[in-house]
């Protein structure tokens, strides 16, 4: 069973602050120009929100806990700051992995300190045009040349793809669909990287996502991370987490979408009284808070797997897809609630919509997610 110390608590309040003093009155300023403000997260950094499993020796706290991970997004998400939550869930959770466990001592020193610093933005660079989901179907190709790799393809909707500093790219070295992937870090002032334009999406609008080319792009070969050829089953061992931190912004973001729901029918009056007094009003949210409450309950028993090292690739897979189904059906009943109003981007709510429908699609998509429950029913 999951449970929380003071420590803990201590430090929500903490990271609960940081959204309202630092995160929140920029937002806007972020939506209008695509792109959160580094300053963002070298405030992060000064205040320990990241790098937590980075060891001492380069700079970290030295924290295996998940609890303070989930606790970041949590708040961010809750407080409706989707696209910087993605940002912190990108860097913590989802890349920092590849570099605290596929590294040697000397890319770890070269690499990690930026990371708890907030100098050294991450991202990682998967997704192709004509490759989402299916990573064996990877094309952008690394030979080897003497001391480097030669690096030739394209990549797509990378998130953090104008701010970043450091890439995780998949490439394929050799022919077998899954043995011929493998990882290499990329700094973006290598000769042959270029960064495509920022995209336009109809949601997370402070988060820029962009396309990506290399061509003839030289990377030393100290920059591969772990074994070359072992590219898929890193990025395969590293889903689940990335998944439960899609699950824990889910939830939260959908539970504070409900907390000004229930505010909003309480003041709004309609044919002479509060809205809040209508049948249909009260059945809707009821039904919400229900799902919620059971999504909030399996979220924080996989959180607690995932702490004794026991997340399947199955249970996440189930978080991932129903979480972000509750996401996007919370924020669309909701805002039915609102009316017009509802469809106004001066009511967080109607971001919150929008916000959530990458949800689904993104960290893969929820009909992968169910082909990966099937296959864990021997189906």
């Amino acid at each position: 069973m999951l449970s929380y110390n003071s420590e803990h608590h201590q430090f929500r309040e903490l990271v609960r602050d940081f959204a309202r003093t630092t995160v929140l009155p920029t937002h806007e300023d972020a939506e209008h120009s695509g792109s959160w403000d580094r300053s963002m997260f070298l405030e992060a950094g000064r205040l320990g929100l990241l790098g937590f499993p980075v060891p001492e020796e380069f700079g970290g706290p030295g924290v295996n806990d998940f609890r303070y991970h989930a606790i970041v997004v949590d708040e961010l998400q809750r407080a409706g700051a989707a696209a910087e939550a993605i940002a912190f869930s990108l860097q913590n959770d989802v890349v920092l992995p590849y570099l605290t466990d596929l590294t040697n001592a000397e890319q770890k020193k070269r690499w990690l300190p930026g990371v708890v610093t907030g100098e050294t933005v991450l991202a990682i660079a998967m997704t192709e045009p004509g490759t989402g989901s299916d990573l064996a179907g990877i094309a952008t190709t690394a030979h080897r040349d003497g001391e480097h790799y030669v690096v030739n393809g394209a990549k797509t909707f990378i998130s953090n793809g104008q701010t970043g500093d450091l890439f995780v790219v998949a490439v394929r070295t050799g022919d077998d669909r899954y043995k011929g992937l493998s990882l290499l870090v990329v700094e973006p002032d290598t000769p042959g990287f270029h960064r495509g334009r920022n995209l336009a999406k109809i949601g997370l609008h402070a988060q820029d996502t962009s396309e990506l080319a290399f061509t003839d792009m030289r990377v030393p070969i100290d920059n591969l991370l772990g074994e070359e050829g072992q590219g898929f089953y890193q990025l395969v061992r590293n889903l689940p987490q990335e998944r439960l931190s899609l699950g824990v912004g889910a939830v939260a973001a959908a539970e504070g979408v409900l907390a000004e729901t229930l505010e909003y029918v309480k003041q709004r009056r309609a044919f002479g009284t509060e809205i809040a007094g209508f049948q249909n009003t009260q059945f809707v949210l009821a039904e919400v808070t229900t799902e919620l409450d059971v999504a909030r309950t399996y979220l924080d028993d996989c959180i607690a797997a995932h702490l004794d090292g026991k997340l399947t690739a199955a249970r996440a897979a189930k978080l991932k897809w129903w979480s972000t189904d509750v996401q996007f059906r919370t924020a669309h009943r909701c805002l039915q609630l609102y009316g017009g109003y509802g469809y106004m981007r001066e009511y967080p709510v109607s971001r919150a919509f929008v916000d959530a429908r990458i949800q689904s699609i993104y960290g893969g998509t929820n009909e992968i997610m169910k082909t990966i429950i099937a296959k864990d029913l021997g189906l």
